[in-house]
């Protein structure tokens, strides 16, 4: 039997005043009190958690380079299929072309 999802979407403005009544199920203060150990137990009993595994060992941190101001032309609804998916399109056209670059980075190493 299929499991029914239910999604419930809230703007920022409303978890922040459901927070300041009380009403989220999230208990901070005892989030905030746990030990390092304790939370990678907690994390390690949760069966969704559980399944996910991630390798820290080789990450690294850096720093964004400054964007380039690139003016280009672009079939319009190539354009338009970005803008209608809402405010930040032009990251989301970064972030395929950087997937296109990687991508082809790799078949040619």
């Amino acid at each position: 039997m299929a499991k029914k999802e239910h999604i419930v979407r809230y703007t920022d403005k409303e978890l922040r005043e459901m927070r300041r009544r009380g009403e989220d199920k999230s208990d901070w203060k005892r989030a905030a009190s746990m030990t390092n150990k304790e939370i990678e137990a907690a994390i390690a009993d949760d069966e969704e958690e559980a399944k996910m595994k991630v390798d820290w060992s080789n990450i690294s941190v850096e720093l964004p380079r400054p964007k380039a101001v690139l003016n280009m032309r672009v079939d319009y609804d190539v354009l338009e299929f970005f803008r209608s998916q809402g405010r930040g399109y032009q990251k989301r056209i970064n972030a395929v072309l950087r997937s296109y670059v990687e991508q082809r980075r790799k078949m040619n190493t």
